[in-house]
């Protein structure tokens, strides 16, 4: 599954995904699709939710009695529909980033002391959180790589090149 050619392989021949239909942007995103749903049965997550189930209230919304769980971030109760379990350190960690699938996967499929119950809208605000530091890693990074080799000419667009007339 990694996209590296291996040895044995020449730079003439390339893996080809579903009869060479698929990119390998295409095959990673399906493998990544169908990791995610085994999570779903993954035990571990039942564990986490098990240890956030606070008992069966009324629920506000329909007035009928539903399962509620507190969330580890804001301490407040939800519904099961408006809970998600997260992995406490992200699959793949903003810094680095995806390396190889044994990785990945190892990370996907942690115990339960790295997941988490939160409510939707923490979940939210996390992951925006990641996003937003893997982001800037990414720019840091190649800040510095840029810096590595020597600078380029700077290119004009059209419309700078108007204004300067």
């Amino acid at each position: 599954m990694n996209e590296k050619l291996k040895p044995s392989e020449t730079s003439s021949t390339k893996r080809l995904y579903n009869c060479g239909e698929w990119t390998p942007a295409r095959f990673r995103s399906f493998v990544v699709s169908a990791l995610r749903t085994a999570t779903r049965r993954w035990p571990p997550k039942y564990k986490a939710l098990k240890e956030a189930y606070v008992g069966r209230k009324t629920n506000k919304k329909t007035n009928k009695l539903a399962m509620h769980y507190k969330c580890a971030c804001c301490k407040k109760e939800f519904v099961a529909a408006d809970v998600q379990v997260d992995d406490i350190q992200p699959v793949a960690p903003p810094k680095t980033g995806f390396t190889t699938w044994e990785e990945y996967i190892n990370n996907m499929f942690c115990e339960k002391n790295n997941l988490q119950v939160l409510c939707k809208t923490c979940h939210s605000v996390k992951t925006q959180e990641e996003k937003e530091e893997r982001k800037a890693y990414g720019k840091a990074k190649g800040q510095q790589e840029q810096s590595d080799t020597k600078p380029r000419a700077k290119r004009t667009t059209r419309t700078a090149a108007k204004t300067i007339k």
